[in-house]
């Protein structure tokens, strides 16, 4: 028997009781902050309705992202009022678009879904009709699933933020990530190297065998004395960090003179220690990187452009990710608990629906 949640739906989508019967969906919900393999869900709500600007989305399949599991720990930078759907990306099909004529231009499409809200593990979804990016059929849906956040991160960090040149040295931490891996071997075609850290010494040789330049453990004595030792004694001008803490102070400390770290996450909540003097003396700079704030500076042919850059480099396999065990959304908490493992291989996607 299914039980209706209190969750809070906003007034535009909610289905009038005067003239229609309410209609259900399914959808992965969290009550309260917690482990996500403990406190989702799957429960019966109402289905969304598109409001002005907007497009409804029948979900065909969503990935399981660090941002989604910390969404639903109360750990990411949207913190949302459970009860909550979580889910940031995914891929479906345009069924029904709401006042305003440019959604019309979507219906019947199938698109990569961008919910910076989050809402996307349901059967339907409701975005910003400019966040509903039509996909090309040679894309399979599982690429598609995962087309925006690991693969225009990497484009956006790697080609338009630090603009690593050909020949240098970028130091990534939590390189055996799916994006990590992006970028090794997006470094391999851009013609930049790269430099990973990794935790387990047992990780280094995938990221070697992969097209990694050089390859790191933390476990095997300081970072900095090693990255030094790999690049002659001058630590790299460009890094990247999505962890903070003692692995971000680590990267950081590698830097050498006039060396950019971008952070891009804080995995661990923990602060990254900054010398003041390496800032003075060395001109090291820290700065942060929300992708979500990045596209919103885009206009709309250049944001065009880039979704045609990852297409492109998906297609070539540079951007494809590896893509592990996929579950129904009835087994959220399943999948919740595989994304978590470590070692596990591939990203973990959500199946909602058929494809179009």
């Amino acid at each position: 028997m299914s039980v209706r949640p209190s969750v809070k739906v906003p007034r535009h989508t909610r289905t009038p009781q005067s003239n229609r019967k309410r209609i259900d969906m399914k959808a992965a919900v969290f009550s309260k902050f917690g482990d996500p393999a403990e406190v989702l869900e799957v429960r019966e709500v109402p289905t969304p309705e598109p409001g002005p600007g907007e497009v409804r989305v029948r979900m065909i399949a969503s990935p399981i992202n660090p941002s989604d599991t910390m969404f639903v720990e109360g750990r990411y930078g949207v913190r949302p009022t459970p009860p909550a759907v979580p889910g940031f990306e995914g891929v479906g099909v345009v069924d029904k678009a709401g006042p305003g004529l440019m959604g019309r231009f979507v219906v019947g499409k199938r698109v990569v879904a961008i919910n910076n809200k989050g809402g996307n593990w349901a059967e339907y979804a409701v975005i910003p009709w400019k966040q509903a990016r039509p996909v090309a059929a040679d894309i399979p849906d599982d690429q598609a699933a995962t087309f925006f956040v690991n693969p225009m991160t990497a484009v956006a960090l790697t080609r338009h933020v630090l603009a690593v040149p050909k020949g240098e040295w970028l130091l990534i931490s939590a390189a055996g990530s799916t994006l990590g891996k992006m970028i090794v071997r997006l470094g391999r075609r851009d013609g930049f190297k790269t430099l990973c850290v990794v935790r387990r010494s047992e990780a280094k040789q995938e990221l070697i065998d992969l097209g990694a330049d050089a390859v790191v453990s933390s476990s095997e004595g300081p970072v900095p004395e090693q990255v030094r030792r790999i690049t002659g004694g001058d630590g790299p001008r460009y890094a990247l960090d999505p962890i903070g803490g003692e692995a971000g102070t680590a990267v950081f400390r590698s830097l050498g003179k006039g060396g950019r770290l971008v952070v891009y996450g804080s995995l661990t909540d923990e602060p990254i220690a900054v010398d003041p003097r390496s800032l003075i003396t060395s001109r090291t700079s820290v700065e942060g990187f929300w992708l979500g704030y990045w596209m919103a500076e885009r206009s709309i042919p250049k944001a065009l452009m880039l979704f045609r850059e990852v297409a492109t480099l998906i297609r070539e396999g540079v951007l494809s990710a590896d893509v592990g065990k996929s579950y129904p959304l009835e087994r959220v908490g399943e999948a919740a608990r595989e994304a978590a493992a470590v070692g596990r291989g591939g990203k973990v996607l959500l199946k909602i629906g058929a494809g179009g």
